[in-house]
């Protein structure tokens, strides 16, 4: 059974939700703050976490970045603050999808299946990649270079996870705008700018890359795994 973690404080969305989530066949568990609910995530490990911005104890969005320090449990923000700020916020802090307060039922039905597919491909991936110096663990997001951990932003652990997962290939500059902005029409200069972040944490000599390829005019290439 998919275990469905809520994260909310008002009563009357709960009393609506957890009926409706069990209808679907999901075992919901409610938290309805973020420091319960990070103590219920490590115990009950949740499938998908559908998560408040404003809880009473801390914010949404240091929820998000909690759980993404060791955990890749898809997060859908359901939240009633509509400022773009706040969306690319959340979204930059590694929540995958954001609906706002209120919404249709249905709706947010298709966003959680949708991100319960994402997930069961994602565990068909590698666990571990390798080349020289820099090693990741996917499951634990961890960065580590010459066995020293490697602290990266959520958007910058995203880009080099894609790239590792397509590891010697190609990987376009459309796609990692995508990844890390949510549209391929983002500037292409934000992505060069994390770029040459990635390359000045991960990289001996950024001016001399040796792990992180460009591709001119196409986009990046990670170096294979060995």
């Amino acid at each position: 059974m998919t275990n469905i973690l809520l994260v909310d404080d008002e009563p009357a969305l709960i009393a609506v939700l957890e009926p409706v989530l069990g209808a679907e066949g999901y075992s919901v568990a409610v938290a309805s703050g973020g420091v319960p609910a990070l103590r219920m995530a490590e115990d009950i490990r949740p499938d998908v976490v559908l998560l408040d911005l404003g809880l009473p104890d801390i914010d949404g969005k240091d929820v998000i970045r909690a759980l993404r320090a060791t955990s890749e449990v898809p997060i859908i923000v359901i939240s009633a603050r509509h400022q773009e700020g706040e969306k690319i916020a959340a979204l930059d802090h590694g929540a995958d999808d954001y609906v706002n307060k209120p919404f249709e039922i249905g709706e947010l039905m298709a966003r959680i299946r949708a991100a319960i597919r994402r997930s069961s491909s994602l565990k068909n991936t590698p666990t571990t990649y390798r080349s020289g110096p820099l090693e990741i663990d996917f499951q634990a997001r961890r960065v580590s270079l010459a066995g020293d951990v490697v602290k990266l932003s959520p958007k910058e652990y995203d880009l080099l996870r894609t790239l590792a997962l397509s590891a010697g290939q190609v990987v376009t500059h459309k796609r990692l705008l995508a990844v890390g902005w949510g549209s391929d029409t983002a500037d292409s200069q934000y992505l060069r700018v994390y770029i040459g972040l990635l390359r000045q944490k991960i990289e001996e000599d950024p001016s001399d890359p040796r792990l992180l390829a460009t591709e001119p005019g196409v986009g990046y290439r990670l170096a294979s795994a060995n």
